[in-house]
C-alpha cells in the first residue's frame, strides 16, 4: 500500500541524477566549445534539478517521520546535507540564470557557475549516500 512516507524515496532519485548529469554536460561544454547544445542542456538540467530538489526536500520535510537513536542521528546528518544541497543548487541556478541573461556565459563567470554546481553535486551525493544508509543500515522505509 502506498503511504505518504513513500513520496520522498520516489522523488529523491531524480534530482540526484539530473543535477549530476547537468554538471557533466556543463563540464564537457568547456572542452567541446563548438557544441553549444552541451551548455544549453546543462543549463536546463540545472533548472530542472533545482525544481526536483525543492520537491524532494519538501517531501522529506513534510512526509517522513522523526527517528530516535542512531537512525535519528543519521537522519539529522542526511537532513543537514539535504539543506546544503537545496541552498547551493538554488544559489547556483539563480547565478546561472543571471549570467545567461547578461550574456556572460562565455566569460570566466562560466567557471564560477560550474564551481557552484560542482558544490551542489558534492552535497547531493553526500545526502544521497546518507539517505541510502538510512534505508540499508537502519531498514527505514522497508
Amino acid at each position: 500500500m502506498l503511504s505518504s512516507g513513500h513520496f520522498h524515496p520516489m522523488l529523491v532519485h531524480f534530482p540526484i541524477a539530473i543535477i549530476t548529469v547537468g554538471f557533466f554536460f556543463d563540464l564537457f561544454s568547456i572542452f567541446y566549445k563548438k557544441e553549444s547544445c552541451l551548455s544549453k542542456t546543462g543549463y536546463w538540467l540545472e533548472i530542472i534539478g533545482m525544481a526536483g530538489a525543492i520537491f524532494a526536500y519538501g517531501s522529506g520535510y513534510f512526509f517522513t517521520s522523526p527517528m530516535e537513536g542512531e537512525a535519528g542521528i543519521m537522519r539529522d546528518k542526511h537532513e543537514f546535507f539535504a539543506t546544503l544541497t537545496l541552498i547551493s543548487i538554488i544559489f547556483a541556478t539563480l547565478f546561472r540564470i543571471v549570467i545567461a541573461y547578461l550574456n556572460k556565459e562565455t566569460t570566466n563567470m562560466k567557471y564560477l557557475s560550474l564551481g557552484l554546481l560542482f558544490l551542489s553535486v558534492i552535497f547531493v551525493s553526500v545526502a544521497g549516500y546518507l539517505g541510502g544508509s538510512l534505508v540499508i543500515d537502519y531498514m527505514i522505509g522497508l
